[in-house]
């Protein structure tokens, strides 16, 4: 039995975050990584699809130039093979990057490629050999859910985020079931490239979206561009070479079918039973998420295998906190979390901050919402006045709490939103900044303003 201060279970964000941070203390550890290496971000998620989106957005504004003047743009084609090509090499450049700094450096003293699973609170074993470790960090990630039946019908026709970026040529016709952050943001991106595009969704939200002024608004503006049915399940089969999507009555065909229904953490072949504490129904182990430390073991969990915000920067965030206390262990330090973000990167932007809507107490809560059609002049002559903001405040404290977004530029505008709540500023606060004009940051005070009305309407 190998014996070690530290055990690291996945070289993701997790993993490379607590790498850097024990390596500094010591090099008694372990680095235990099954499968690609790489972060998920930089291999199936966050950069190859912006890779995908960045190409997309050229191609379709170019080609809906002449509102602008600007004629010809409709005679342009598109190369989709020669954008994957792109596609991939960006993500070989990240994934290779990050290597390089990180677990290339290890040695096989320290680096253990296979699947390790618990055989005791404190030991580990991978590829028939025991590790015992005096503290333990489990990074081990996520994977796309889907279902087996779906698996076992669709054969080559099914996609996941893990196989679309691989494609040498984009398929002319798919279905997109599942429209949170990935499923709208290739669905769009999928169908600016020319491919002809379908989106289905089980439930009424979108893109994580949960106001109704919101995801009506992302359903209005995206249908413009592909077809979207939301609101009831789908099933799907293969006759032939055609992959058959069934919504009730209707029958689709398409020659693929990417399912973006949702991403399961890798804690199921983990043995997480042989740690002695109690399981939920869904197999995670309680744990804090203000320490990552689960129950008073020295075992700490985060980014993806937690469940808790599988986002990559809170992955980040949960990896060094984790990583703290494993080294200070078994002095354990609570740490405050940062306002929460989201972000869906399509034309318009879509993004989320702060509290969720289905989080608030609406009798403690002032709510505005701005829609941005005729009222803001940078949008109007940028050719895109069109969304809605959303924003909550509390009624006692007059503090923003939060909102969503569905504007051009979301993903900057929603960051000084988000830090206007990381600061505790009072919607009159953020109101006492300077706002320049013609700017998009002018619908912003807009609708700030509308709820500095709705505060003082008691």
């Amino acid at each position: 039995m190998r014996r070690v201060k530290f055990a690291i279970m996945g070289a993701g964000r997790v993993g490379l975050t607590a790498l850097s941070l024990i390596r500094k203390q010591t090099d008694n550890f372990v680095v235990i990584q099954s499968g690609a290496f790489g972060t998920t971000c930089a291999r199936v998620g966050c950069m190859p699809s912006k890779a995908l989106i960045h190409a997309a957005n050229h191609f379709y504004h170019a080609t809906h130039a002449a509102e602008f003047g600007v004629r010809g743009g409709e005679k342009l084609s598109v190369d989709r093979a020669s954008v994957m090509q792109r596609v991939r090499a960006f993500r070989d450049r990240f994934t290779g990057g990050i290597q390089q700094g990180s677990t290339d450096t290890l040695d096989e003293k320290n680096l253990i490629l296979g699947a390790a699973k618990f055989v005791a609170p404190n030991v580990l074993e991978v590829n028939g050999e025991q590790i015992e470790a005096e503290r333990i960090i489990i990074g081990s990630g996520s994977r796309p859910f889907v279902p087996q039946a779906w698996r076992d019908a669709l054969g080559d026709k099914l996609l996941t985020s893990d196989e679309i970026f691989d494609l040498a040529q984009l398929p002319k016709r798919v279905a997109v079931i599942g429209l949170g952050v990935i499923g709208l943001e290739l669905g769009q991106a999928m169908s600016r490239l020319g491919v002809e595009v379908v989106g289905f969704e089980a439930v009424q939200a979108l893109g994580g979206l949960m106001t109704s002024a919101a995801i009506n608004q992302t359903e209005q503006l995206l249908t413009r561009e592909f077809p979207i049915y939301r609101g009831q399940a789908v099933d799907v089969r293969r006759e032939g070479e055609q992959a058959v999507v069934v919504r009730g009555d209707e029958v689709f065909e398409f020659d693929a079918v990417l399912v973006s229904i949702g991403r399961r953490a890798n804690i199921d072949n983990l043995g997480l039973d042989k740690l002695g504490v109690a399981l939920n129904e869904r197999g995670w182990p309680n744990f804090n998420p203000q320490t990552m430390q689960v129950e008073n073991l020295p075992v700490f969990i985060a980014g993806d295998a937690s469940g808790y915000r599988p986002i990559l920067h809170e992955a980040g965030e949960e990896g060094r906190i984790a990583t703290f206390n494993a080294i200070s262990y078994p002095q354990i330090k609570a740490h405050r979390r940062k306002t929460p973000l989201g972000i869906t990167f399509t034309e318009p932007g879509l993004a989320f901050f702060g509290q969720r809507y289905n989080e608030l107490d609406l009798t403690k809560t002032a709510v505005a919402e701005f829609d941005l059609h005729r009222n803001n002049g940078r949008a109007i002559v940028m050719g895109e006045d069109h969304g809605v903001i959303v924003l909550f405040a509390d009624r006692i404290s007059a503090k923003l709490l939060g909102g969503e977004l569905v504007m051009p530029q979301a993903e900057h505008l929603v960051h000084l939103l988000n830090w206007a709540i990381e600061m505790g500023l009072t919607v009159d606060q953020i109101l006492d900044m300077p706002f320049y004009h013609p700017v998009l940051e002018e619908a912003v005070e807009s609708a700030l303003k509308m709820l500095r009305s709705a505060l003082r309407d008691v």
